[in-house]
């Protein structure tokens, strides 16, 4: 089982930048995915990026040029890379791990999140 430690959350202004960390243990790097979601209040969880296992990365249409989500297999961290925030993007983040199965990443663990918000 993974233990995922979100770290880098703040408040900020529109335009500004954050840089999310999750401190990751107990996955293979070789065969887990890894990703970040985020929540507003009062709204479901929302997937916003993933790095597969094979080094490819992928980001919801909403973030595509403003976040970059990267991995750094040595020090055991995912990142989120956020510039340009915009008020929208205020939610709480969260990491997460999970097998590539059936096409898909199945997301089974979780971290407790960190909160990130945007003033206009």
């Amino acid at each position: 089982q993974a233990q995922l430690v979100e770290s880098g959350g703040g408040s900020v202004a529109t335009g500004e930048s954050l840089t999310l960390s999750c401190a990751v243990s107990g996955v293979d790097w070789r065969t887990t995915c890894l990703g970040w979601f985020r929540q507003a209040p009062g709204r479901q969880r929302n997937w916003v990026a993933t790095a597969y296992a094979d080094g490819s990365k992928n980001h919801i249409r909403a973030v595509k040029g403003r976040f970059d989500v990267s991995k750094d297999i040595a020090k055991n961290t995912l990142y989120l890379q956020m510039d340009s925030l915009k008020p929208e993007d205020t939610a709480m983040y969260y990491c997460a791990a999970g097998p590539w199965l059936h096409d898909s990443c199945e997301w089974t663990d979780w971290g407790q999140g960190t909160q990130v918000t945007v003033s206009s």
